[in-house]
């Protein structure tokens, strides 16, 4: 927190937390993973930039470099001992002047890493789950910023998630304020038909997710068509395959929208699922630039 190393129970903020009052704050979702040269952590580097990139898009200049953020947190999984682990950084507007001007209360900085499974459950990543279209629209940019991955933003899929919850669904798939489809609740959205795949572009409220980028990456090196482009609401249960990406959930299918099935998961998505499981654990070398491998101190 904020340069200092602090015990998890000790990790605490001011009631007056002006992020607390008004969702000041953006955030990050990145893994890592236990590998035979020990844990590596994802796509850092990308993470740390949309880091930078979300606080700058809210006026929020950070007060570390991106380079102390690395080693901060790579100084962190060592002293936790943690082989794999789930890393959270967050900056935040702290306790300050109250109101909705919050450029007089500092920015603060915290990193937290802990043990978490997959967002979706083991069997929804074997199996698939069941997702229903929410009945809230995804935020609009005309009234916030979709690209900047913002605290206060996410109650918009709190309301979504919590309503498919409720109905009986592991996730919800949330349209855009055109009435396409956007993301989930915390995944960016694939479909695949006649052997291509299809995702909604930047255009449609999306994040533009990390995971997101390396699914398309996979797909091109794999040779399979990707296409970006406005996907019809009814295009998720005519699709032969359809499935979710993000860190939390990594690869997840879907295997039934709208009490409709779409069936088990397909070739392409178990194809696209092995390899890049393959490359989060540094089982495939060809995705070697995309680990950030952390120093794990000698046991002699």
């Amino acid at each position: 927190m904020n340069g200092e190393f602090v015990a998890w129970e000790d990790a605490k903020v001011h009631v007056l937390t002006h992020a607390l009052h008004y969702g000041t704050g953006v955030f990050e979702g990145v893994r890592a993973y236990a590998t035979d040269q020990g844990p590596a952590i994802f796509r850092h580097f990308d993470h740390l930039a949309r880091l930078e990139a979300s606080a700058k898009l809210y006026y929020m200049p950070l007060p570390f470099s991106t380079e102390e953020l690395r080693t901060a947190t790579h100084e962190l999984i060592s002293r936790s001992g943690l082989r794999s682990c789930y890393i959270r950084p967050l900056a935040f507007r702290g306790h300050g002047p109250m109101g909705l001007d919050p450029e007089s209360n500092p920015v603060e900085v915290s990193i937290a890493v802990w043990e978490w499974g997959a967002y979706l459950g083991d069997a929804g990543k074997r199996d698939g789950i069941r997702a229903r279209v929410s009945s809230w629209r995804r935020m609009s940019p005309q009234s916030t910023i979709p690209h900047s991955k913002a605290t206060g933003q996410y109650l918009n899929s709190v309301l979504a998630k919590i309503e498919a919850k409720r109905a009986g669904y592991e996730e919800a798939i949330m349209l855009d304020d055109h009435g396409h489809v956007s993301e989930g609740s915390g995944e960016n959205l694939f479909i695949v038909k006649d052997g291509t795949i299809f995702t909604p572009p930047q255009t449609a409220s999306i994040l533009d997710g990390i995971s997101r980028r390396s699914i398309i990456q996979i797909a091109a090196d794999l040779g399979t068509p990707v296409v970006e482009r406005a996907i019809a609401r009814a295009e998720l249960v005519l699709a032969d395959e359809v499935f979710l990406v993000g860190t939390a959930a990594e690869l997840t299918p879907v295997r039934e929208v709208d009490d409709i099935e779409i069936g088990p998961p397909g070739e392409v998505t178990r194809e696209i699922q092995g390899i890049y499981d393959d490359a989060l654990n540094g089982r495939n070398p060809r995705y070697e630039h995309w680990l950030d491998r952390v120093a794990v101190p000698s046991a002699v």
